[in-house]
């Protein structure tokens, strides 16, 4: 199973930091003030914002900044890895070492975003996400029992999440977002909800500099690199001029935007996604001594919990294609820092497999949709 720590980005994360989140939460809310130069796109208003419709003359700080684009209601995404190698080595149950090559991985992610609650001094955000990966292998059947689970199922992810913006004044602001997965090579005559859910959470207390600067501090509590732990997080939205900004949620993700036009954005920089599933044995895994004899202290292995981190040095472009409707390309390097099984059955949570991903670039493709601007216009 996996939980992605992706947060909801300016694009929400497949996928926290938890893709994936607070950028993507900044972009649910509006800019307050319009600088007397114009930085584009300016943010868009959500359609149901009583600011936006002028009900409420008190300004109320936001995360967001002008300059960073449309806000995403509805994502589609896909993603592909040429092949590359990979080594395995599972000592600790009595595995040989295994060496082979992915010839595909692809993920795709379905991604909703719906404002339940759009005052100035309150934002509430459904999320919804769906998102399989695939992993086919050069030689099938492996004889390696991982890679066959996960080759036959494929790793999927289903989850909900419930963000909370709270403006508290002109320059102070927090975010608080909570999100459940169930994640795994479940099928769904099989799933079992306490087997394969994954909860993440975040919480965020900024200062809205001026309408092109706000950052703020917190932490993050997910699987962004490996096991389930707190991580800090510095937030920093800076737009420096009607072409050049920053959007980070550091470490998990930097990003320099450039806004080509009102229709046109580039983005570069790097992120860290964090995956993590649950995947059953057809064949219970036995713990075994240095010595090779069975460890009869240990409880067999049924089920494994695979952690997946990588870091992607990526360059992205926006475009709108009609309106409501926009397209991102995106392209890079993906660096795999782990691909590794551990044991979630004993207490020692020690590591049974051990494998490394060759690096290799990758792309990908998206469409998503945004508030149409005819719509916003009559707010």
């Amino acid at each position: 199973m996996k939980t992605r720590s992706v947060l909801p980005v300016t694009i929400p994360v497949r996928h926290f930091l938890l893709s994936a989140g607070f950028s993507g939460l900044a972009l649910a809310a509006q800019a307050q003030v319009t600088p007397t130069t114009p930085v584009y796109p300016l943010p868009a208003p959500s359609a149901t914002d009583t600011t936006a419709a002028g009900v409420d003359a008190q300004q109320f700080a936001t995360p967001s900044v002008v300059g960073m684009g449309p806000s995403k209601g509805l994502i589609f995404h896909y993603e592909r890895v040429p092949r590359f190698n990979v080594a395995t080595n599972g000592q600790s149950v009595g595995l040989a070492d295994y060496n082979t090559q992915a010839t595909k991985n692809a993920r795709l992610i379905i991604k909703g975003y719906i404002p339940m609650l759009n005052h100035p001094h309150l934002k509430l955000i459904l999320g919804v996400n769906y998102e399989r990966e695939e992993f086919q292998f050069r030689d099938r059947p492996t004889g390696f029992e991982l890679y066959d689970n996960i080759e036959n199922k494929g790793l999927k992810t289903l989850g909900t999440q419930l963000a909370v913006i709270r403006p508290v004044n002109e320059v102070n602001w927090y975010i608080f977002r909570v999100k459940g997965e169930l994640s795994g090579d479940y099928t769904s005559s099989e799933l079992n909800v306490s087997d394969y859910l994954r909860v993440s959470s975040e919480f965020l207390y900024g200062w809205k500099r001026s309408p092109m600067f706000s950052w703020g501090v917190g932490v993050q509590l997910g699987y962004t690199f490996g096991r389930f732990s707190p991580y800090p997080a510095l937030l920093y939205n800076r737009t420096f001029n009607k072409h050049w900004g920053i959007e980070a949620l550091f470490p998990a993700r930097v990003t320099a935007r450039y806004n080509a036009s009102p229709r046109s954005l580039f983005f570069a920089g790097y992120s860290v996604d964090g995956l993590n599933y649950i995947v059953k044995q057809r064949t219970p895994l036995v713990r075994k001594l240095e010595n090779g004899q069975v460890d009869q202290g240990k409880t067999v292995l049924r089920t494994l919990e695979l952690r997946e981190t990588e870091v992607k040095f990526r360059a992205r472009w926006e475009r709108e294609i009609y309106d409501f409707l926009w397209f991102g390309l995106e392209g890079g390097y993906r660096y795999n820092y782990a691909f590794d099984a551990f044991d979630r059955t004993n207490s020692d949570r020690e590591k049974i497999i051990d494998s490394k991903l060759a690096n290799a670039p990758y792309a990908s493709v998206e469409l998503f949709i945004v508030p149409p601007r005819k719509f916003l216009k009559r707010q």
